[in-house]
C-alpha cells in the first residue's frame, strides 16, 4: 500500500509540473533569427520533437496514475512494468524539466558608476 501511494507522489510532485513548465516553454527559442531562412526548419523540428516528448510525458503518467490508483482501489499488488513506466516517466520529466521547462533567467542588471550620478 506505501509503494503505490509514492508512486503517485511522484508523478503528482514532478511529472504534472513538469508538464506545465514544458507546455510553457514549448515556443521558446533563444538565438532565432527570423532574417535566415534556414532557422525556420530548425525550430519546426525542435517544436515537434518538444511536443511528441510531452504527448509521451502525458501518456506514461496516465498510465501509472491509473494503474497505481486502480491498484489502490482494488487492493492488487502492482504489475511490474508500472515500475519500469514509473521509471521512464521520471527520466522524461527530468529532461523536460532540465531542457526547455527551465524559467529563462533575467539578465542581470548592470549598477550604475557612482561617476554617472
Amino acid at each position: 500500500m506505501l509503494v503505490p501511494s509514492l508512486l503517485v507522489a511522484g508523478v503528482v510532485l514532478l511529472a504534472l509540473p513538469a508538464l506545465v513548465l514544458g507546455g510553457r516553454g514549448l515556443f521558446r527559442h533563444r538565438g532565432y533569427s527570423a532574417a535566415e531562412p534556414g532557422d525556420r526548419a530548425s525550430v519546426v523540428v525542435i517544436v515537434v520533437l518538444r511536443v511528441l516528448l510531452l504527448l509521451l510525458l502525458v501518456s506514461v503518467s496516465a498510465v501509472v496514475l491509473l494503474s497505481t490508483v486502480g491498484a489502490i482501489v482494488v487492493d492488487v499488488e502492482l504489475h511490474g512494468m508500472v515500475y519500469v513506466l514509473f521509471g521512464l516517466d521520471v527520466l522524461v520529466a527530468a529532461t523536460v524539466l532540465l531542457t526547455f521547462g527551465r524559467r529563462d533567467r533575467r539578465p542581470a542588471r548592470r549598477r550604475a558608476s557612482p561617476a554617472r550620478r
